[in-house]
């Protein structure tokens, strides 16, 4: 009616319909360098579509996952990089799906802040785009959610989802797991994207510099490192070799990742001497004054992901991950167990 005042808008609430199309037109190049030829939709719509090629799979089994990246989005706000999260988020997905021999097909994120900022958050969709790519998987949609009063200026939160698919007779599913056979260490890049709450508290307990060296790099450069991603190494092994389980080492470190994919009446033993820890962990635990086992249960010490192979196949298997510059070596047996503990270090 003539005479009242401007009624408000959604950009007035704090949430700019605008910059998230912007933000989409940014991200389109990225995201489209990480298509395969089963993706059938662009980005935009509704529900993003991907037809399985049936000429390839014989009896496929459909593998999902769904992770975060923690508070290390703590340590990337602090130090102002966001380029390479997006590689933790993909990492963190497409590594747990790739411990039962799944290929992973397709991803989705969801980019959750209090006012967007399109630089930020297309830095950190780039990263997802890159770790996609690194993954072979495709990035076929997503969300940005501009929520006001739920985040701290700068601040925002990941998710991210993935579907992967495995031949039913391929599959490892550690039923196959039996005593004598070897576990294999494959080596981290850094503490990816685990105890971060425990890290920042270290941080700030020890009034650390990050710009301090750590090894042959600085201390903030060894914590922000990105995730590893297996996939490419570990389906190329699968095509030459038998693998009983595989275990991502996330939460809960070797203490209890590994052992939840041996089957029950059977244990691990571990050799703390078989490998060295990078020098983060061991600044970790000399500034936090952190118990051994306690850094076992929290980090994953330089051991990333973990393999069982039969002892006739481990020095194989070490060589096809050095051969793509991966550090690999036996770091324990499968054993009996005795008594309640399954998890030894000696």
């Amino acid at each position: 009616m003539t005479g009242e005042s401007e009624g408000l808008t959604y950009r007035d609430a704090g949430v700019d319909i605008d910059a998230g199309n912007a933000l989409v037109e940014k991200i389109k190049p990225h995201v489209k360098r990480t298509f395969r030829p089963e993706v059938m939709t662009g980005l935009g719509g509704f529900g993003g579509l991907f037809r399985l090629d049936t000429a390839r799979w014989k009896e496929p089994v459909l593998v999902s996952g769904t992770d975060g990246v923690g508070t290390k989005l703590k340590l990337a706000g602090q130090l102002n990089r966001h380029d390479s999260i997006g590689i933790d988020l993909v990492a963190m997905c497409v590594n747990d799906i790739l411990t039962v021999g799944a290929e992973p097909l397709f991803f989705l994120d969801y980019f959750a802040t209090g006012k967007l900022d399109t630089g930020q958050a297309a830095t950190v969709i780039a990263g997802i785009a890159e770790g996609c790519q690194q993954a072979g998987c495709a990035l076929i949609g997503g969300e940005t959610a501009e929520m006001p009063d739920m985040y701290a200026a700068g601040e925002y939160d990941l998710a991210g989802f993935v579907v992967g698919a495995v031949e039913r007779e391929k599959q490892v599913d550690g039923s196959a797991i039996q005593a004598g056979q070897v576990v294999l260490g494959v080596d981290s890049s850094g503490p990816h994207s685990n105890g971060y709450s425990l890290i920042r508290r270290i941080i700030e307990h020890s009034h650390a510099d990050l710009n301090q060296p750590c090894g042959e790099t600085t201390l903030g450069d060894a914590l922000m490192a990105p995730t590893r991603i297996y996939v490419r190494e570990v389906l190329a092994l699968l095509e030459k070799m038998p693998v009983a389980g595989m275990a991502h080492v996330t939460g809960g470190g070797l203490v209890e990742n590994v052992i939840r994919v041996v089957p029950a009446g059977l244990g691990l033993r571990f050799h703390l001497d078989s490998w060295a820890w990078p020098p983060v962990f061991q600044w970790l635990q000399s500034a936090g004054g952190v118990d051994t086992m306690e850094m076992l249960r929290t980090f994953n010490c330089g051991i990333g992901l973990a393999l069982i192979v039969d002892a006739a196949d481990q020095q194989a298997a070490c060589a096809h991950f050095e051969a793509a510059g991966l550090g690999c070596r036996p770091i324990g047996e499968v054993v009996a167990q005795a008594g309640e503990t399954r998890v030894h270090f000696d």
